[in-house]
Protein backbone atom coordinates (compact mmCIF):
# COMPACT_ATOMS: atom_id res chain seq x y z
CA UNK A 1 0.00 0.00 0.00
CA UNK A 2 2.69 2.29 1.09
CA UNK A 3 4.09 1.76 -2.44
CA UNK A 4 1.00 2.12 -4.60
CA UNK A 5 0.33 5.82 -2.09
CA UNK A 6 4.18 6.41 -3.08
CA UNK A 7 3.97 5.82 -6.72
CA UNK A 8 0.61 7.81 -7.04
CA UNK A 9 2.02 10.91 -4.95
CA UNK A 10 4.89 10.48 -7.53
CA UNK A 11 2.50 10.74 -10.78
CA UNK A 12 0.62 13.49 -9.72
CA UNK A 13 3.97 15.34 -8.86
CA UNK A 14 4.93 14.18 -12.70
CA UNK A 15 0.97 15.52 -13.89
CA UNK A 16 1.53 19.06 -12.05
CA UNK A 17 5.25 19.79 -13.21
CA UNK A 18 4.42 18.83 -16.65
CA UNK A 19 1.17 21.66 -16.38
CA UNK A 20 3.55 23.97 -14.89
CA UNK A 21 5.72 23.81 -17.83
CA UNK A 22 3.22 23.79 -20.49
CA UNK A 23 2.02 26.82 -19.30
CA UNK A 24 5.75 28.37 -18.82
CA UNK A 25 5.55 27.23 -22.77
CA UNK A 26 2.36 28.25 -24.00
CA UNK A 27 2.08 29.53 -26.92
CA UNK A 28 5.12 28.46 -28.52
CA UNK A 29 3.44 28.24 -32.18
CA UNK A 30 0.72 29.99 -33.82
CA UNK A 31 -2.50 29.89 -32.14
CA UNK A 32 -6.25 29.67 -34.24
CA UNK A 33 -8.76 31.91 -32.96
CA UNK A 34 -12.55 29.88 -35.03
CA UNK A 35 -15.00 32.61 -35.54
CA UNK A 36 -18.32 31.04 -36.75
CA UNK A 37 -19.28 33.38 -39.12
CA UNK A 38 -17.99 34.77 -42.57
CA UNK A 39 -15.69 37.55 -42.92
CA UNK A 40 -16.30 41.09 -42.22
CA UNK A 41 -18.85 41.75 -39.29
CA UNK A 42 -18.93 42.85 -35.81
CA UNK A 43 -17.61 39.31 -34.04
CA UNK A 44 -14.71 39.33 -36.93
CA UNK A 45 -13.73 43.07 -36.00
CA UNK A 46 -13.47 42.33 -32.45
CA UNK A 47 -11.57 38.64 -32.73
CA UNK A 48 -8.92 40.69 -34.34
CA UNK A 49 -8.77 43.60 -31.55
CA UNK A 50 -7.79 40.94 -29.27
CA UNK A 51 -5.95 38.70 -31.60
CA UNK A 52 -3.35 41.41 -31.95
CA UNK A 53 -2.77 42.42 -28.09
CA UNK A 54 -2.59 38.61 -27.70
CA UNK A 55 0.04 38.32 -30.89
CA UNK A 56 2.04 41.67 -29.10
CA UNK A 57 2.03 39.88 -25.61
CA UNK A 58 3.11 36.27 -26.84
CA UNK A 59 4.93 37.77 -29.89
CA UNK A 60 3.16 34.45 -31.51
CA UNK A 61 1.09 34.75 -34.50
CA UNK A 62 -2.79 34.30 -33.02
CA UNK A 63 -4.51 34.04 -36.64
CA UNK A 64 -8.07 34.35 -37.53
CA UNK A 65 -10.03 31.82 -38.83
CA UNK A 66 -13.66 31.81 -40.24
CA UNK A 67 -15.77 28.73 -40.02
CA UNK A 68 -19.05 29.98 -41.12
CA UNK A 69 -22.57 27.83 -41.38
CA UNK A 70 -25.44 26.42 -39.58
CA UNK A 71 -25.72 29.06 -36.84
CA UNK A 72 -22.51 29.14 -35.28
CA UNK A 73 -22.64 25.38 -35.03
CA UNK A 74 -20.39 23.95 -37.87
CA UNK A 75 -17.27 26.30 -36.16
CA UNK A 76 -18.39 25.31 -32.29
CA UNK A 77 -18.34 21.38 -33.70
CA UNK A 78 -14.90 22.00 -34.87
CA UNK A 79 -13.57 23.45 -31.83
CA UNK A 80 -14.96 21.09 -29.45
CA UNK A 81 -12.81 18.18 -31.48
CA UNK A 82 -9.94 20.12 -31.81
CA UNK A 83 -6.50 19.04 -29.35
CA UNK A 84 -7.09 20.09 -25.71
CA UNK A 85 -4.02 22.33 -25.70
CA UNK A 86 -4.96 25.96 -26.04
CA UNK A 87 -3.54 26.37 -29.80
CA UNK A 88 -7.27 26.06 -30.96
CA UNK A 89 -9.64 28.51 -29.69
CA UNK A 90 -13.19 29.89 -30.37
CA UNK A 91 -15.07 33.11 -30.54
CA UNK A 92 -18.12 32.19 -28.85
CA UNK A 93 -21.44 34.90 -28.89
CA UNK A 94 -24.97 34.74 -27.70
CA UNK A 95 -25.76 32.41 -30.70
CA UNK A 96 -23.76 29.74 -29.26
CA UNK A 97 -26.00 29.77 -26.48
CA UNK A 98 -29.14 30.21 -28.06
CA UNK A 99 -28.31 27.09 -30.58
CA UNK A 100 -28.53 24.40 -27.59
CA UNK A 101 -32.14 24.73 -27.86
CA UNK A 102 -32.24 25.49 -31.58
CA UNK A 103 -31.15 22.85 -33.16
CA UNK A 104 -31.12 18.89 -32.18
CA UNK A 105 -28.59 16.09 -32.47
CA UNK A 106 -25.41 18.66 -32.06
CA UNK A 107 -22.21 16.86 -31.57
CA UNK A 108 -21.18 19.28 -28.79
CA UNK A 109 -22.48 20.40 -25.34
CA UNK A 110 -22.54 24.37 -25.34
CA UNK A 111 -21.50 23.98 -21.99
CA UNK A 112 -19.55 20.56 -21.34
CA UNK A 113 -17.45 20.26 -24.38
CA UNK A 114 -15.80 23.51 -23.75
CA UNK A 115 -13.04 25.04 -21.32
CA UNK A 116 -14.39 28.75 -20.44
CA UNK A 117 -11.79 30.93 -20.60
CA UNK A 118 -13.08 34.78 -20.66
CA UNK A 119 -15.91 37.00 -21.39
CA UNK A 120 -14.33 39.60 -23.71
CA UNK A 121 -17.12 42.11 -23.97
CA UNK A 122 -21.15 43.31 -23.92
CA UNK A 123 -23.26 45.36 -25.94
CA UNK A 124 -27.05 46.36 -24.86
CA UNK A 125 -30.05 45.79 -27.33
CA UNK A 126 -32.53 48.54 -26.85
CA UNK A 127 -36.02 48.21 -26.92
CA UNK A 128 -36.72 50.60 -29.77
CA UNK A 129 -40.31 52.48 -30.88
CA UNK A 130 -40.82 54.53 -34.54
CA UNK A 131 -41.98 58.14 -33.69
CA UNK A 132 -45.31 57.11 -34.73
CA UNK A 133 -45.86 54.96 -31.93
CA UNK A 134 -47.61 56.62 -29.03
CA UNK A 135 -45.46 55.91 -26.23
CA UNK A 136 -42.47 57.72 -24.55
CA UNK A 137 -41.38 55.10 -22.19
CA UNK A 138 -41.85 51.40 -21.76
CA UNK A 139 -44.69 51.56 -19.41
CA UNK A 140 -46.80 53.59 -22.05
CA UNK A 141 -45.83 50.98 -24.62
CA UNK A 142 -47.17 47.86 -22.23
CA UNK A 143 -50.17 50.11 -21.49
CA UNK A 144 -50.79 50.64 -25.16
CA UNK A 145 -50.71 47.09 -26.00
CA UNK A 146 -52.40 45.78 -23.27
CA UNK A 147 -55.50 48.52 -24.85
CA UNK A 148 -55.05 47.04 -28.43
CA UNK A 149 -54.01 43.36 -28.02
CA UNK A 150 -52.61 41.78 -30.87
CA UNK A 151 -52.16 44.68 -33.19
CA UNK A 152 -48.94 46.04 -32.66
CA UNK A 153 -45.79 44.27 -34.29
CA UNK A 154 -42.42 43.50 -33.38
CA UNK A 155 -39.93 43.28 -35.83
CA UNK A 156 -36.35 41.27 -35.80
CA UNK A 157 -33.17 40.09 -37.81
CA UNK A 158 -34.90 36.46 -38.08
CA UNK A 159 -36.45 33.74 -35.98
CA UNK A 160 -34.39 32.22 -32.85
CA UNK A 161 -32.18 35.39 -33.13
CA UNK A 162 -31.75 37.26 -29.80
CA UNK A 163 -33.20 40.10 -30.83
CA UNK A 164 -36.14 37.77 -31.56
CA UNK A 165 -35.84 36.13 -28.47
CA UNK A 166 -35.02 39.41 -26.44
CA UNK A 167 -38.67 40.33 -27.89
CA UNK A 168 -40.32 37.66 -27.06
CA UNK A 169 -39.02 37.70 -22.93
CA UNK A 170 -39.92 40.65 -23.07
CA UNK A 171 -43.75 40.65 -24.20
CA UNK A 172 -44.11 37.75 -22.10
CA UNK A 173 -42.99 39.62 -18.77
CA UNK A 174 -45.03 42.25 -19.63
CA UNK A 175 -47.60 39.95 -20.34
CA UNK A 176 -48.86 41.71 -23.40
CA UNK A 177 -48.94 40.06 -27.06
CA UNK A 178 -47.18 41.94 -30.56
CA UNK A 179 -46.90 39.96 -33.96
CA UNK A 180 -43.21 39.31 -34.90
CA UNK A 181 -42.17 40.45 -38.27
CA UNK A 182 -38.99 38.20 -38.88
CA UNK A 183 -36.26 40.07 -41.31
CA UNK A 184 -33.61 38.57 -43.11
CA UNK A 185 -30.53 40.48 -40.93
CA UNK A 186 -30.41 43.36 -38.92
CA UNK A 187 -29.88 46.20 -41.27
CA UNK A 188 -33.46 45.39 -43.17
CA UNK A 189 -34.96 44.92 -39.84
CA UNK A 190 -34.11 48.42 -38.98
CA UNK A 191 -34.62 49.81 -42.21
CA UNK A 192 -38.21 48.26 -41.56
CA UNK A 193 -38.63 50.36 -38.39
CA UNK A 194 -37.34 52.80 -39.69
CA UNK A 195 -40.06 53.04 -42.38
CA UNK A 196 -42.68 52.51 -39.86
CA UNK A 197 -43.23 48.86 -41.38
CA UNK A 198 -42.88 47.26 -37.98
CA UNK A 199 -43.95 49.39 -34.50
CA UNK A 200 -40.78 47.67 -32.49
CA UNK A 201 -37.67 46.64 -32.42
CA UNK A 202 -34.92 45.27 -30.40
CA UNK A 203 -32.28 47.38 -32.09
CA UNK A 204 -28.69 47.08 -31.58
CA UNK A 205 -26.02 49.99 -30.97
CA UNK A 206 -26.22 50.62 -34.69
CA UNK A 207 -29.44 52.73 -33.87
CA UNK A 208 -27.79 55.30 -32.39
CA UNK A 209 -27.20 57.87 -35.00
CA UNK A 210 -31.16 57.38 -35.48
CA UNK A 211 -32.09 57.99 -31.53
CA UNK A 212 -30.05 61.03 -32.24
CA UNK A 213 -31.30 62.03 -35.17
CA UNK A 214 -35.11 61.74 -33.72
CA UNK A 215 -35.90 58.91 -36.04
CA UNK A 216 -36.46 56.08 -33.95
CA UNK A 217 -37.20 56.37 -30.05
CA UNK A 218 -35.19 53.97 -27.55
CA UNK A 219 -37.44 53.22 -24.43
CA UNK A 220 -34.87 51.00 -22.22
CA UNK A 221 -31.69 48.92 -22.97
CA UNK A 222 -31.65 45.13 -22.05
CA UNK A 223 -28.60 45.00 -19.45
CA UNK A 224 -28.62 44.59 -16.24
CA UNK A 225 -26.75 48.22 -16.06
CA UNK A 226 -27.69 51.24 -18.22
CA UNK A 227 -25.22 51.67 -21.16
CA UNK A 228 -22.61 53.77 -21.08
CA UNK A 229 -23.53 54.82 -25.10
CA UNK A 230 -27.09 55.68 -24.38
CA UNK A 231 -26.69 56.70 -20.25
CA UNK A 232 -30.02 57.97 -20.37
CA UNK A 233 -32.19 55.96 -21.00
CA UNK A 234 -33.39 53.15 -18.52
CA UNK A 235 -33.37 49.51 -18.38
CA UNK A 236 -36.05 47.56 -18.72
CA UNK A 237 -35.34 46.30 -15.10
CA UNK A 238 -35.65 49.75 -14.23
CA UNK A 239 -38.86 50.15 -16.10
CA UNK A 240 -40.85 47.31 -14.62
CA UNK A 241 -39.62 44.06 -15.23
CA UNK A 242 -37.17 43.05 -12.88
CA UNK A 243 -34.78 40.55 -13.72
CA UNK A 244 -34.78 41.22 -17.13
CA UNK A 245 -31.27 40.97 -18.42
CA UNK A 246 -30.50 40.13 -22.24
CA UNK A 247 -27.07 41.35 -24.03
CA UNK A 248 -25.36 40.51 -26.81
CA UNK A 249 -21.67 39.53 -25.59
CA UNK A 250 -18.37 37.75 -26.87
CA UNK A 251 -16.07 35.38 -25.31
CA UNK A 252 -13.35 33.12 -26.01
CA UNK A 253 -13.43 29.20 -24.94
CA UNK A 254 -11.20 26.23 -25.71
CA UNK A 255 -12.41 22.37 -25.89
CA UNK A 256 -13.02 20.94 -22.30
CA UNK A 257 -10.03 19.07 -21.08
CA UNK A 258 -7.72 21.93 -21.78
CA UNK A 259 -5.03 21.85 -18.86
CA UNK A 260 -5.94 24.52 -16.25
CA UNK A 261 -2.52 26.11 -16.48
CA UNK A 262 -3.20 26.76 -20.18
CA UNK A 263 -6.50 28.20 -19.32
CA UNK A 264 -5.38 30.53 -16.90
CA UNK A 265 -2.46 31.45 -19.35
CA UNK A 266 -5.47 32.15 -22.18
CA UNK A 267 -7.42 34.41 -19.03
CA UNK A 268 -4.74 36.71 -18.04
CA UNK A 269 -3.67 37.20 -22.08
CA UNK A 270 -7.33 38.51 -22.60
CA UNK A 271 -7.29 40.37 -19.51
CA UNK A 272 -4.64 41.89 -19.93
CA UNK A 273 -6.15 43.21 -23.81
CA UNK A 274 -8.96 44.52 -22.05
CA UNK A 275 -7.02 46.78 -19.67
CA UNK A 276 -5.03 48.61 -22.59
CA UNK A 277 -7.12 51.72 -23.32
CA UNK A 278 -6.52 51.63 -27.03
CA UNK A 279 -8.03 48.24 -27.11
CA UNK A 280 -11.46 49.54 -24.94
CA UNK A 281 -11.59 52.68 -27.06
CA UNK A 282 -11.46 50.17 -30.20
CA UNK A 283 -14.53 47.83 -28.55
CA UNK A 284 -16.15 50.71 -27.87
CA UNK A 285 -16.20 52.91 -31.22
CA UNK A 286 -17.93 49.11 -31.98
CA UNK A 287 -20.63 49.79 -29.45
CA UNK A 288 -19.31 47.11 -27.31
CA UNK A 289 -18.13 47.29 -23.31
CA UNK A 290 -14.66 45.42 -22.94
CA UNK A 291 -15.40 43.85 -19.48
CA UNK A 292 -12.98 40.44 -18.72
CA UNK A 293 -14.40 37.47 -16.37
CA UNK A 294 -12.62 34.37 -14.64
CA UNK A 295 -13.33 31.05 -16.12
CA UNK A 296 -15.88 30.31 -13.52
CA UNK A 297 -17.62 33.42 -13.90
CA UNK A 298 -17.99 32.75 -17.75
CA UNK A 299 -18.85 29.18 -16.80
CA UNK A 300 -21.53 30.31 -14.94
CA UNK A 301 -22.70 32.68 -17.38
CA UNK A 302 -22.68 30.29 -20.19
CA UNK A 303 -25.14 27.79 -18.36
CA UNK A 304 -27.14 30.68 -17.08
CA UNK A 305 -27.53 31.81 -21.20
CA UNK A 306 -28.67 28.36 -22.03
CA UNK A 307 -31.94 27.97 -19.45
CA UNK A 308 -32.73 31.78 -20.26
CA UNK A 309 -33.21 31.21 -24.01
CA UNK A 310 -34.18 27.68 -23.37
CA UNK A 311 -37.06 29.10 -21.96
CA UNK A 312 -37.70 31.46 -24.33
CA UNK A 313 -37.33 29.36 -27.10
CA UNK A 314 -40.21 27.06 -26.07
CA UNK A 315 -42.51 29.88 -25.23
CA UNK A 316 -42.18 31.52 -28.87
CA UNK A 317 -42.53 28.27 -30.34
CA UNK A 318 -39.13 28.61 -32.58
CA UNK A 319 -38.34 25.50 -34.05
CA UNK A 320 -35.51 25.67 -36.84
CA UNK A 321 -34.95 21.34 -36.71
Amino acid sequence: MRQFLKGTALAVVAVLAMGSAMAQEYPNRVVRLVIPYPPGGSAEQQARILAQSLNEQWGQPVIIENKPGAGTTIGAAYVAKAPADGYTIYFASTSHTITASLYRDLSYDAVKSFAPISLVAVSPLVLSVHPGVKANSMKELIALAKANPGKLNVGSSGSGGSPHLAAELFLSGAGIRAVHVPFKGTGPALTALLGAQVDILMADVAAIPHYRAGALRPLAVTTSKRSSLLPDVPTIAEEGLPGYEVSNWSSILAPAGTPREVVMRLNAGIATALKQPAVRERYAALGYESTGSTPEELGAHLAAEVKRYAGAIVAAGVKIN
